[in-house]
């Protein structure tokens, strides 16, 4: 890691402390000596404030850039802007040159900043002269930060240096094994599970806050992860049938509304609001993935792939799929009531009108007619690998803000949902030969979109889950993890996908490929050709890192 942690910037964040909900809203402060800080409550709520600012840090390149990356490296997301210079692809099309790839860079920089800040919590609010149990409270929602921010280095990195305390200089710390690090984390969560309020036990200003039912959603996700199924299963359990604190919210729909922010269905999401003119507190993922052309709706970074579409057309799964992707010349959008005005400006796509040499050329190519320019929703097929949109992160007319621009979105980020927890308890049952209780957890997530009971048992109940997760939990960073770690044929799942064999290459590359696809190699369709295993079951450590580590610091396999 980097020779200086920024202490002064992990101290501005925590004094801005800015965010949705009140306990994350505190005035400008500024620079304060840590040596005289932490002596009362509002101190050491302000700088716990800062420490979830470091989730995202309220921007878009530093942490959010990394978690669309993550699934851009997958079956389900291309990087699908092909009209810019593409800071993914050397990392999603598993470049040798991956190792110096900027966002990784960030990425390591600011959860290594995140954990300074929640080490210097944790080692100063125990002298703080507050309320004993709100004290526990606090230096518990520190220690299980700091664990989320571990957990996100440690599944994409594998071993990486394991800091617990405040360090102005980590020159010469080196990796931890995965295992050292894993250890830690399962010891972190299990401790703070016990001293963490419930999620009903809050109040309405501070929901947001770390809750025992998100410490052992990621304890039960870091014990599936390294196939401790029994131990899961346990962990797991306490959320679902020894617990009412969660439930499935009834319509698809709202899982990723703005109007269902913090809802029963939720553990744990980052707070994002609109800040007006002035200040960044939104999301970045609405505009980061939006249309690109017509509305103008965004950048059109992460596209959704056709193979995920099949996915949900081969399982009957026309609920979800309605509202996880949004495909050119649709005619209505999943939750638009304003449809017919939101495309009102689809004729910047085309100069000319249906007379354009460009919409002429759609026509011969694509078969589209004029109604398709008339009255559908246009993406862009020269500007759009997929001519597809993620509807998760879409802001309906209504639900927009003023200011409709980058980290502007009120739209929380969704990190663990309930569904993701049914379906790791399902997971963790069948591994453990509890077939009946695998189908139930299963069975609970397909009911609300209308899907039959799956009856099945042994490996076809095994695949059915897969399957469920990756149809439920698309673009919500899981499908990279669970492929690089299930095993099919004695290999990695992402193997079986990548590579020159792949059943992902050979689609793409083969007579069936999506018509827009196959058309625009802006983004060539041989991703994943240069997959290599076990090199790419992990990312590359950044360079930098390894070259200013002194030695103590090597790189991954393969690298």
């Amino acid at each position: 890691m980097k020779k200086t942690l920024l202490y002064g910037c992990a101290l501005a964040a925590a004094m801005m402390a800015t965010s949705c909900d009140d306990f994350l809203t505190e005035d400008v402060r500024g620079t304060e000596n840590l040596d005289t800080y932490f002596q009362t409550e509002e101190e050491v709520n302000s700088f716990v404030g800062g420490c979830y600012f470091e989730i995202t840090k309220m921007d878009w390149w530093q942490v959010v850039n990394a978690w669309l990356m993550s699934d851009m490296t997958t079956d389900d997301m291309w990087d699908g802007n092909t009209t810019q210079d593409d800071g993914y692809q050397d990392v999603t099309h598993f470049m040798p040159s991956a190792p110096t790839n900027g966002i990784l860079q960030n990425f390591w920089g600011a959860r290594y900043q995140g954990i300074n800040t929640c080490n210097t919590a944790i080692a100063r609010i125990p002298g703080a002269k507050m309320d004993e149990t709100l004290r526990e409270q606090r230096l518990a929602e520190a220690r299980f930060l700091r664990a989320f921010f571990y957990f996100d280095l440690a599944r994409n990195f594998g071993g990486v240096p394991l800091i617990k305390e405040p360090l102005s200089n980590a020159e010469g710390i080196g990796r931890a094994s995965l295992d050292e690090v894993y250890d830690f984390l399962e010891a972190e969560f299990d401790a703070v599970s016990k001293i963490l309020p419930e999620r009903s036990e809050y109040s309405a200003a501070d929901m947001g806050r770390a809750t025992r039912g998100a410490a052992l959603g990621f304890l039960g996700k870091v014990q599936l992860y390294r196939g401790k199924y029994d131990a899961a299963k346990a962990t797991l359990s306490q959320l679902t049938r020894k617990s009412t604190e969660y439930e499935l919210l009834p319509d698809f729909g709202q899982v990723w509304s703005v109007k269902y922010n913090n809802s029963k269905e939720s553990l744990f999401e980052v707070q994002q609001t609109y800040g007006g003119d002035q200040y960044q507190l939104g999301g970045a993922l609405t505009v980061m993935t939006g249309c690109r052309n017509g509305v103008g709706d965004g950048w059109s970074w992460g596209q959704p792939t056709s193979d995920l579409e099949n996915a949900y057309i081969a399982a009957g799964d026309t609920e979800r799929l309605r509202w996880t992707i949004i495909k050119t010349g649709c005619t209505e959008i999943a939750g638009e009531n304003q449809f017919e005005k939101f495309i009102e400006n689809n004729s910047t796509v085309f100069e000319k009108g249906i007379n354009d040499a460009k919409f002429t050329n759609y026509k011969d190519v694509f078969g589209w007619t004029n109604a398709v320019y008339n009255s559908s929703y246009v993406i862009d097929p020269a500007q759009h690998k997929s001519a597809r949109i993620i509807r998760k992160y879409f802001l309906p007319l209504e639900d927009r803000p003023e200011v409709y621009n980058i980290c502007k979105i009120p739209l929380n980020h969704r990190i663990l949902r309930y569904a993701d927890v049914l379906l790791m308890y399902a997971e963790a049952c069948n591994e453990t030969n509890d077939d009946n209780e695998a189908r139930w957890a299963l069975n609970e997530v397909r009911k609300r979109v209308h899907l039959p009971d799956v009856t099945a048992s042994g490996d076809e109940l095994r695949q059915a889950i897969r399957l469920e997760r990756r149809l439920e939990l698309a673009f919500e960073q899981n499908r990279l993890y669970d492929i690089r770690r299930w095993k099919e044929n004695g290999k990695s799942v992402m193997a079986n996908l990548f590579g020159p064999s792949g059943s992902f290459v050979k689609y793409n590359l083969g007579p069936d490929a999506d018509m827009y696809e196959n058309w625009n190699q802006g983004e060539p369709s041989s991703k994943g050709t240069r997959f290599v295993e076990p090199r790419d079951l992990l990312w590359p450590v950044p360079s930098y890192e390894v070259q200013h580590s002194n030695g103590a610091i090597i790189q991954n396999e393969g690298w």
